[in-house]
């Protein structure tokens, strides 16, 4: 579409924050249990991090470029600014109005308290005491800043004290940084209930320890959060050193946010604001504690399990996998299909594992992308090498923020004698793919794994998530297609079943879209059900609203960054926005297409944005089997159906609950894990069930 930015677009930065609102909304809900109010805090506070991290120092680096081209929203980089700080501010006061008229009255009613020093009891005043002697002053290294000893470069989202003293020739300043190695919350003796004290309190309690020659004026704790944002050269000799390189720089990026605690002495304000050279809209003064994010760990403190969610147990064996030893035999007879976390991750470790110790097992490719710190699936590959087969991994180096735990697993890959592989120049590697050839009877057998999220056995327990099992022979040739054009010098190749990124998937989706346009047109069924985590990109965009002005129905379940405006008359009236924002993470992508009553569904790892559409390998694949297929209709179906977790959005941009006026609460969270249950529950029966055969002569005979 020419000029783009005359459609109705919302813009992305602001969506964003409209998706963290939300999480933020969350918190507030009374009917969420304590605990899980504070840990969406603390993912509030996780989420604005990484957005000041990346997306914040990104818009600020196109107006320190010079860079003045409007959005597609028509906003220009030093218009967005403002709005965009407005909205923030106005954002973290919402936080600590949650906490502190929220959250803490009723950790009060619940007898767990976060205690002042100065209003300690003298039994809790001598623990923190034993603890900051013993314990902590040990660890603790006070830093003057004078004419000899420079103001220090203090590391990314490090939370510090800001000290000023009375010196010889007046005011002088000094910093003490909260360690991030210790617990940030300590618990004291309470006779009635639970008392925590925050670590920065138990130092501030004993700042006179730390500077004795001197008078202690005021001090303030401080954090500051830096431009993260990687550059990395993709045509660097060694990548490698090149990741590595750009992950130090990392530490050392522009403060991009400063955040004081309220009624900050002003001396060490200005002190602050001189030394880091913040702007005045730079700087976020709130109540405290500075970083929320450390109420997810005290959300989990042993004792408080009656106040969190009831867990979501996944099943184990899944249903389509119950009766088989043999995960191979399962796949042979038909495709099989994975939800997570209602139906457990174990099964893909499982198929890994299993590849790796069958003798049959020739090769096994693998896509990595994000990884936990003690992945059984990396074991598993490291094994297999061991044994002698041929292991290829694709790990994704670029994978933000966890770029030194793939390096680290890299290495050990290497050692074991795998080929690692580390991507294609100029794309991240995000498709989730995992290959396993076999030698069988019949000749070579291809067994494929596709999926919609990592291979994290730690995100799979939170994280909503579908991969599919298939050892059909165009999928089989396609997946050694794709390793082949990642690894090698292959051209793109015309695939049987797959939608590849960069070079398919904008074209299949665009010829998708406009052939639902065309039924619509000639009174044919149609229609479009979309999942993604974001809808960004200004061509799909367009061709949604042109789809919804031929008299296409849409529905979209998008829960995060939203540009698309639904519901405007005229242009996206057919259109329907909902965000499920719950328990667990949505993650899974999942396309359906009406097809003049035929419908077809796909699921990958592709969000309707630019990045994934045009600058990463991506992989989307068709659902064929009948029953996987009305099982992911059904999934679909489930979620927009939600009357507890989706939340809809206006044609102005804002976000309601959806309407329950009459109608039966649903949380399809909550009912995909009873499905799951259901499902083995039957298998169980059914085998409990299973009449006893006597064995006649005649079978003795035959065999």
């Amino acid at each position: 579409m020419d000029q783009t930015y005359q459609m109705p677009y919302h813009n992305r930065e602001l969506s964003w924050m409209d998706f963290n609102i939300r999480v933020l909304e969350e918190a507030l809900k009374k009917e969420n249990p304590l605990m899980e109010r504070l840990r969406f805090l603390a993912i509030t506070g996780s989420n604005l991090d990484e957005f000041f991290m990346v997306r914040v120092a990104g818009v600020k680096a196109q107006i320190n470029s010079g860079y003045k081209k409007p959005d597609a929203s028509g906003l220009t980089p030093d218009k967005l600014i403002v709005q965009l700080e407005e909205k923030i501010h106005a954002f973290m006061e919402r936080q600590y109005s949650c906490l502190y008229r929220s959250i803490t009255p009723v950790l009060k009613k619940n007898k767990i308290y976060f205690v002042d020093p100065e209003k300690m009891d003298e039994k809790q005043k001598a623990y923190i005491s034993d603890y900051f002697h013993k314990v902590l002053f040990p660890v603790l290294t006070p830093l003057a800043v004078d004419t000899s000893r420079p103001f220090p470069m203090l590391a990314n989202k490090s939370l510090n004290i800001a000290v000023r003293l009375k010196g010889n020739d007046g005011s002088c300043f000094a910093i003490v940084q909260v360690p991030s190695i210790m617990p940030r919350f300590l618990e004291v003796p309470c006779e009635d209930g639970r008392a925590f004290v925050l670590l920065e309190d138990v130092i501030i309690c004993h700042l006179a320890e730390l500077f004795e020659l001197l008078e202690i004026e005021a001090w303030c704790p401080f954090r500051i959060t830096r431009n993260s944002d990687l550059d990395i050269d993709d045509e660097a000799q060694d990548f490698l050193d090149a990741v590595k390189e750009s992950i130090k720089k990392r530490k050392r990026g522009r403060p991009v946010r400063l955040e004081l605690v309220s009624r900050c002495d002003k001396e060490i304000r200005s002190f602050l604001v001189e030394m880091l050279k913040m702007k005045p809209s730079e700087i976020y003064e709130v109540a405290g504690p500075l970083d929320l994010t450390f109420f997810s760990k005290f959300a989990g403190v042993e004792g408080f399990g009656h106040l969190c969610f009831e867990p979501i147990r996944p099943v184990y064996p899944p249903a389509d996998f119950w009766g088989y030893d043999d995960i191979f035999e399962a796949i042979r007879e038909k495709d099989r299909m994975v939800h997570h976390p209602y139906e457990s991750f174990s099964c893909v470790v499982d198929f890994v594992q299993a590849a790796a110790e069958d003798a049959n097992v020739l090769a096994i490719k693998q896509t990595l992308y994000r990884v936990s710190g003690n992945s059984p699936i990396v074991a598993a590959l490291i094994r297999a090498a061991e044994n002698g087969k041929q292991v290829t991994v694709l790990v994704e180096l670029k994978a933000r923020f966890d770029e030194e735990n793939n390096i680290i697993w890299a290495r050990k890959l290497e050692k074991a004698g795998c080929h690692v592989i580390y991507g294609l120049t100029g794309l991240k590697t995000h498709c989730k793919i995992l290959l396993v050839v076999r030698r069988e009877e019949d000749g070579i057998r291809r067994y494929v794994h596709m999926g919609t999220g990592n291979y994290n056995d730690s995100t799979a327990k939170i994280y909503t998530d579908i991969g599919v099992f298939t050892c059909k022979e165009s999928f089989g040739a396609d997946a050694s297609s794709m390793f082949n054009t990642i690894t090698g010098y292959s051209r793109p190749p015309e695939y049987n079943k797959f939608v590849v990124a960069p070079h398919g998937m904008r074209p299949f989706f665009r010829m998708m879209i406009e052939r639902e346009t065309e039924n619509a047109k000639k009174g044919l069924p149609s229609g479009i059900t979309a999942k993604v985590n974001s809808l960004v990109d200004p061509e799909i965009i367009g061709l949604l609203y042109k789809a919804s002005q031929a008299g296409v129905e849409i529905r979209l379940i998008v829960r995060g960054i939203c540009c698309l405006i639904p519901g405007l008359p005229g242009v996206s009236e057919h259109i329907t926005v909902i965000s499920i924002v719950g328990q667990l993470l949505e993650h899974s992508r999942i396309f359906r297409f009406e097809n003049a009553g035929n419908p077809k569904i796909y699921m990958g790892s592709a969000d309707w944005m630019q990045r994934n559409l045009d600058r990463r390998v991506e992989l989307v694949f068709p659902i064929e089997d009948p029953d996987l297929k009305e099982r992911a209709f059904g999934i679909l179906d489930r979620m927009l159906g939600d009357t507890t977790n989706a939340r809809m959005q206006l044609p102005d941009t804002t976000y309601v609950h959806v309407e329950r006026r009459g109608r039966t609460a649903h949380n399809c969270q909550r009912e995909f894990s009873k499905l799951a249950q259901a499902a083995v529950k039957e298998k169980e029966t059914v085998s409990e069930d299973q009449p006893f055969a006597p064995i006649r002569s005649s079978d003795l005979k035959e065999s």
